[in-house]
């Protein structure tokens, strides 16, 4: 492998969201925060040094040839021609979301989120005003299936207006098929009811899946939806703070980019445009091989439950890096778990309702690290649940 993601690169004392928010000196170990503990692709590090090298960082213009490397990678990539005018910048996937709601709602409006799903849609639609209406998702056989009939009843009710769509899906796992997806599309396009998907995840499908941009389905979609796209997540840049809103329809964009303006998430910095240029234009290649190690991850991860922890299901993962795991079985919530794993072996992991009521019982593990630090946190949660056992709590 040309890329060495076994290399661990310390994170402690850079001011890192994941690795510094605990007291210097507690033997604390993160798989919670969505960054990567893989420095980026090479291509990306090279471009920014070279505009650190310059040494002036004032005010940037948003040039032709950011448009062209995002609209070429989705055209190459996944078959979706996306136009320079469709497109307004900002900085990231959740100010996005948030500008997106504000601009197509009315406070008091309802809101589709299919749950468990990711906690900043929560926060989104409640600090619009708008109403959290819930589809929760079905889980079947260690993975997760929408439940179209409450769909159809869910946005059929009034005053409901929007959809928030996550494609792939966090803390799921799935990568909605095209079938879903436009099952997803008919039912509300016949209620009057926007799409706004949320597709930050779309590089990391692991293989025997497919990302299908839901705006891509056909012309009805298009219209009918807005997406939320960055390169942050697939590129492990997600501190450069840029993101992209896609609209095909005039009207809705201008009501988006006054949104934008009036949240004040307009201006973008220098080195998110360079970072991005780099990884659609020269970044491939080192996405290509961070899948391969993800998914080997994935599958060490599922070995290791299966033989020290049978009674504890792994949620088949077709996207992301981000494992869902079934810990009901242990008798604890959700909050309990969390706490105690943290308090007691270091290891920090995400409780399941942070995602909404459905996670209650689940914990979600951050796997896009070294190996060996993945090894380390397996074998603090083994020895977590032995003692578990052993003490009878």
């Amino acid at each position: 492998m040309k890329y060495d993601f076994d290399k661990i690169i310390p994170r402690r004392g850079t001011n890192s969201y994941k690795w510094d928010s605990f007291p210097v000196g507690k033997d604390v170990l993160p798989l919670w925060v969505a960054d990567m503990d893989f420095r980026t692709a090479p291509a990306i590090t090279d471009a920014l040094a070279k505009r650190v090298a310059h040494g002036i960082f004032g005010y940037v213009h948003v040039p032709d040839e950011y448009y062209t490397a995002v609209t070429r990678w989705f055209e190459r990539r996944h078959n979706w021609s996306i136009r320079k005018e469709w497109m307004i910048y900002t900085s990231g996937v959740v100010p996005a979301i948030s500008a997106v709601i504000k601009a197509l709602t009315e406070p008091g409006d309802g809101v589709v989120v299919q749950t468990p799903v990711y906690n900043c849609f929560f926060s989104s639609i409640r600090n619009n005003g708008c109403r959290i209406v819930a589809n929760p998702l079905r889980y079947v056989g260690n993975t997760y299936y929408i439940d179209f009939e409450d769909l159809e009843r869910k946005t059929a009710e009034p005053g409901v207006k929007l959809l928030l769509l996550c494609n792939p899906h966090n803390p799921a796992g799935r990568v909605w098929s095209r079938e879903e997806l436009h099952r997803i599309g008919e039912i509300c396009f016949r209620n009057g009811v926007t799409v706004i998907a949320d597709e930050i995840h779309c590089e990391l499908v692991f293989p025997g899946h497919t990302y299908t941009p839901f705006a891509s389905i056909g012309e009805e979609f298009l219209q009918n939806s807005v997406t939320c796209l960055s390169p942050s997540k697939s590129f492990n840049i997600a501190g450069l703070q840029i993101a992209n809103i896609i609209s095909c329809d005039e009207r809705i964009r201008r009501r988006i980019d006054r949104a934008v303006n009036i949240n004040e998430v307009c201006d973008v910095n220098p080195f998110g445009i360079e970072a991005t240029i780099a990884a659609y234009n020269e970044g491939e290649e080192w996405l290509i091989q961070l899948l391969d190690y993800l998914k080997a991850n994935y599958d060490y991860l599922c070995g290791f439950f299966h033989t020290h922890f049978p009674q504890i299901p792994v949620t088949r993962l077709e996207g992301t890096y981000l494992v869902w795991t079934d810990c009901r079985a242990l008798g604890l919530s959700s909050e309990v778990l969390q706490t105690r794993l943290l308090e007691e072996t270091g290891l920090w992991l995400n409780s399941g309702t942070m995602y909404g009521p459905e996670g209650e019982g689940f914990l979600r593990w951050n796997i896009a690290c070294p190996r060996a630090v993945l090894e380390e946190a397996l074998a603090r949660f083994q020895n977590f649940i032995q003692c578990l056992i052993a003490g009878g709590t």
